[in-house]
C-alpha cells in the first residue's frame, strides 16, 4: 500500500472478502464523453460490472489522494467539474503534489490497480503507435505499461486513429500477450476487424482466465491486452471509418493541432462526420468490455480459490 492510495469502502470489503474486482478508468467520465451522456455511461458501466457478479473500481485522483472505488458523489463530481486534469503515468505525482482533481487514463488506471491489487481492467481502446509516427514519434505510454503492470486490460483493441499494424509490432516487440476475444481479427474501437490478424483467441472467458493465469505465473511483470470487438449491431464500417479518418487527420494538420490535442480533436470530427454514431459504439463497447472482464475476473477467482 502507498502513502497516497485510498480504497472505496466497497472495494476494501471485496479485497478482504477475495471477490473478483474489475478497475475503471475515469477519463471517460471526465473527458471522453459529452454531459449528461457521461455520467449515465459510468453508472452504466458500473452497473454492468455488478450485474456480472464482480465489483468495480472507478480509479481516480481527489484532493492529494489516488482513490481506486469512488462514491456516487465522486463520480458525479468528476463528471460534472471543468477542467479535471487527464492523468497518465508522468502526471500521476504532480497531480497528487497539487491536490488537483484527476481522471486517469489507462496507464495510470493500471498502476492504480497494480497498487490495489487488481488484475482486471475494462476501458474502451488502448493507445498506440500513432500515424506518420516516422516523422513525428507518438507512442503511448499505454504500450509500456502493459509491458510492466500485472493486468489484463480488455479493450476494444486500440483507437482506429492510431496505426493499428504498427501498434500490434509495438506489442509484440515488448511481448505483450494479445487475445482475441471471439474473434481472430484485430479490433480497433469503432471496427471490429482492423484487417490484422492475431495468433491467438479464446471462445470463452475461463481459458482468457487461465491464459491470465499462466501469464503472470511465468511472467510477474508484465500485463496481457484482450481484445473484445464492439458489439455487432453498434459497429462501424471500416472503409467508410478511414475516409472520415483521413479527412480528420488532413483537418487537424491544416489547423495545426499537436500533441495531446489531436486524439480529442480527431475524436469530436468523427462524432460530427458519423451523425453521432461513433459515440453510440463508443458506449455500447464499454459496456460490453466492462462485462466481459467481469466474467474473467470471476473465473480467474475461481482459479485462485481452486489452487
Amino acid at each position: 500500500m502507498t502513502l497516497y492510495l485510498r480504497l472505496g469502502a466497497e472495494v476494501a470489503a471485496a479485497l478482504e472478502e477475495g471477490r473478483p474486482l474489475v478497475a475503471l478508468e475515469s477519463s471517460v467520465v471526465a473527458h471522453g464523453l459529452p454531459r449528461p451522456e457521461n455520467l449515465s455511461a459510468a453508472d452504466a458501466m458500473l452497473s454492468a460490472v455488478r450485474q456480472e457478479g464482480a465489483v468495480p473500481a472507478m480509479v481516480a485522483l481527489i484532493d492529494g489522494h489516488l482513490h481506486v472505488g469512488l462514491s456516487d458523489e465522486e463520480v458525479a463530481r468528476l463528471a460534472t467539474t471543468d477542467k479535471v486534469a487527464k492523468v497518465g503515468r508522468r502526471d500521476l505525482a504532480t497531480t497528487l503534489a497539487a491536490r488537483a482533481l484527476g481522471a486517469t487514463t489507462v496507464s495510470a488506471t493500471m498502476i492504480a490497480a497494480r497498487l490495489a491489487g487488481i488484475r482486471f481492467f475494462a476501458t474502451g481502446g488502448i493507445g498506440g503507435v500513432h500515424r506518420n509516427w516516422q516523422s513525428h514519434p507518438d507512442i503511448s505510454s499505454d504500450l509500456a505499461e502493459l509491458a510492466r503492470t500485472p493486468v489484463a486490460v480488455i479493450a476494444s483493441g486500440a483507437k482506429s486513429i492510431l496505426d493499428i499494424p504498427a501498434t500490434l509490432e509495438a506489442l509484440e516487440s515488448l511481448g505483450i500477450p494479445v487475445v482475441g476475444y471471439r474473434t481472430t481479427r484485430f479490433p480497433a474501437f469503432y471496427v471490429a476487424d482492423s484487417g490484422v490478424s492475431l495468433d491467438q483467441s479464446s471462445e470463452d472467458s475461463v481459458k482468457l482466465a487461465r491464459i491470465a493465469a499462466a501469464q503472470w505465473s511465468l511472467l510477474p511483470d508484465g500485463g496481457l491486452l484482450i481484445a473484445n470487438p464492439p458489439p455487432a449491431e453498434s459497429a462501424l464500417d471500416a472503409a467508410t471509418l478511414e475516409s472520415w479518418t483521413a479527412q480528420a487527420l488532413r483537418e487537424a494538420e491544416e489547423k495545426g493541432v499537436t500533441g495531446s490535442a489531436v486524439t480529442p480533436y480527431l475524436l469530436g470530427r468523427l462524432h460530427d462526420l458519423s451523425g453521432g454514431k461513433t459515440r453510440v459504439c463508443n458506449v455500447a463497447l464499454l459496456l460490453s468490455n466492462a462485462r466481459l472482464a467481469a466474467q474473467v475476473a470471476k473465473e480467474f477467482n475461481t482459479l485462485e480459490h481452486i489452487s
